[in-house]
C-alpha cells in the first residue's frame, strides 16, 4: 500500500456503467456523425421511446452527452469531456502496461542470452 496521498477519483465509474450497455455504445457511435434528435436516434432500437430515453439519462448523468430542447425537438451531441475522462484514465493504464512489458521483455531477452552463453 502506498503513502502517497490519493488523488481526487475520476467519475469513471458513471462513464464505464454507461458505456457497458451496447445500446448506449450504439447511441454514442452514431453521435460521432453528430448531433441527433431523440427520434432519429430512438429508431433503429426495438423499444418503446420512454425505454430509450432512459438509455439517454444514463448517458447524460455519465456527462457523456448533452441535451437540449428546441421547441418540440430534443437533440442530443456528445459531450467530448465526458469522453477524454475516460481516454485519460485508459491512457494511463496503457502508459503502465507497456512499461511493464518493456520491462519482462527486457528480462526475458538478457535471460535467453544467458541461457546461450556456456
Amino acid at each position: 500500500m502506498s503513502d502517497a496521498a490519493p488523488t481526487r477519483p475520476e467519475p469513471l465509474g458513471p462513464v464505464f456503467r454507461a458505456l457497458a450497455d451496447p445500446t448506449r455504445r450504439a447511441v454514442i457511435e452514431r453521435l460521432g456523425q453528430g448531433p441527433a434528435s431523440v427520434g432519429t436516434l430512438a429508431e433503429p432500437f426495438a423499444m418503446a421511446l420512454p425505454s430509450f430515453t432512459q438509455h439517454l439519462r444514463v448517458l447524460e448523468d455519465a456527462g457523456l452527452v448533452r441535451s437540449a430542447k428546441r421547441g418540440r425537438t430534443r437533440t442530443v451531441r456528445l459531450a467530448p469531456e465526458g469522453i477524454r475522462t475516460a481516454e485519460s484514465w485508459l491512457a494511463r493504464r496503457r502508459e503502465a502496461w507497456e512499461r511493464r512489458l518493456d520491462r519482462l521483455d527486457a528480462y526475458a531477452l538478457m535471460t535467453a542470452r544467458e541461457e546461450e552463453t556456456p
